[in-house]
């Protein structure tokens, strides 16, 4: 099916991957422009929850996730002495009718691109093409575009739509936005590691302990080692750093270990050493955390915003990817049900800008994870009965009211 329509997506990352997925689903032809000259598989673990492999399983990629990803079994956090606060099940456990997955970031991107190139043919995705600036006529959108390493201009493309999936530093909202600065830095430092260990709890549990200023998550995300009886444990240990975020030029930089391993040397918990996981890892990457304050609008015309463009957040929650993957979809629905792309792109804003600066928010309140922070501040030095200090309803109470704000409250989810 094609309408005959066109759009332009800036970005090759999941969610500008999924985008062309997506519009191609609804018969728009599109062109993927990534800056560098090779898509590779890079990161480290992220979590996809069960709307977003719902949305993706609709665009017949069930079967690849099942084999690239391993299904979360339960979510569980800790205090800092590795005492448990709250558990609870995870996808399909927890009676959702889509798994939640654990997955490396590269993989999936992988993933992404070879259904990319396979549904809209290779020339679907153009690399080495750095976009430089925009012009929106009232028919079109022509974009510009640069080689970034040389500079030079190479060349200029037409489309009815530019759907900007640039990314935390994008060239499309700096152009909308051009006072908004640096992203906003938290004041917390994410370093993170994959290592291959043995097992913990039930092998597939995504765990985390601490609080605000000292935290460690860990969870598995390789089904081929799992099936040897290892496990490949992506992990990121957080801390509260003093003075400004480090230099742009740094961000995802390798780093000694000593810079933060000597605070965890005592977070032996006997089902997670902590202190060996992060020991064992051959790499350790620097990530400030960061975000940017919601905007009052995405969608200039024939021109709009989408995932880290639109709406960065830190990474609280599960949900960075899957928010990108929500907005992708949300995109192709107003395409369907609007026979003006523009209006399209409207409908497509009033959907997701408030769902998405809600979440921004919750995070920056540490979304579910505050349930961490109420027991650091109540029991700062353990607890012996922990409904001493937090009650079970509070527990469930948080719990529930994130699920609501980002959208997988199971009953919702399960009834579309």
């Amino acid at each position: 099916m094609s309408t005959g329509k066109t759009a332009i997506v800036v970005g090759g990352g999941i969610g500008g991957l999924v985008t062309a997925l997506e519009l191609h689903r609804v018969g728009v032809s599109v062109r993927v422009f990534e800056s560098v000259e090779e898509i590779k598989a890079l990161g480290v673990g992220i979590n996809l929850l069960p709307h977003a492999v719902r949305v993706l399983s609709e665009l017949g990629l069930a079967e690849e996730l099942e084999r690239i990803g391993l299904p979360t079994a339960e979510l569980i956090y800790f205090s800092k002495f590795g005492q448990k606060i709250w558990q609870e099940p995870r996808g399909v456990n927890a009676g959702y009718k889509w798994p939640q997955y654990s997955i490396h970031r590269g993989r999936l991107q992988m993933l992404l691109l070879q259904a990319v190139k396979e549904q809209l043919g290779e020339e679907a995705v153009v690399t080495g093409h750095h976009l430089s600036s925009f012009n929106i006529s009232d028919d079109h959108v022509e974009a510009h575009f640069k080689n970034r390493k040389s500079g030079e201009n190479i060349g200029a493309y037409r489309a009815d739509i530019l759907i900007a999936a640039d990314g935390i530093h994008s060239v499309v909202r700096k152009h909308f936005y051009p006072n908004e600065g640096l992203p906003k830095f938290s004041g917390r430092i994410l370093w993170r590691g994959v290592t291959e260990a043995d097992p913990f709890l039930t092998g597939r549990s995504m765990i985390m302990s601490g609080y605000q200023d000292q935290k460690f998550v860990a969870y598995p995300i390789c089904p081929e080692t799992a099936a040897t009886g290892r496990s490949l444990v992506n992990w990121i240990a957080e801390l509260a750093v003093e003075g400004d975020a480090p230099a742009r030029s740094d961000w995802n930089r390798k780093v000694n270990k000593e810079v933060f391993a000597p605070q965890f040397a005592n977070w032996d918990f006997g089902w997670l050493n902590v202190p060996k996981i992060i020991e064992d890892a051959e790499f350790v990457y620097e990530f400030p955390m960061v975000d940017r304050d919601p905007l009052p609008q995405w969608t200039f015309g024939r021109v709009t915003l989408l995932g880290d463009a639109a709406h960065p957040m830190y990474p609280i929650g599960s949900n960075g990817a899957s928010q990108a993957i929500l907005d992708a979809n949300a995109l192709g629905n107003a395409i369907i049900e609007q026979t003006n792309l523009e209006s399209a792109l409207r409908v497509y804003e009033e959907a997701r800008m408030e769902p998405t600066a809600s979440i921004v928010r919750s995070n920056r309140k540490n979304g579910p994870e505050q349930v961490m922070q109420i027991v650091e501040e109540r029991a700062p030095m353990g607890f012996g009965k922990l409904s001493d200090v937090v009650t079970q309803q509070e527990l469930e109470t948080i719990a529930n009211k994130y699920k609501q704000i980002a959208g997988f409250d199971r009953q919702t989810l399960n009834s579309k």
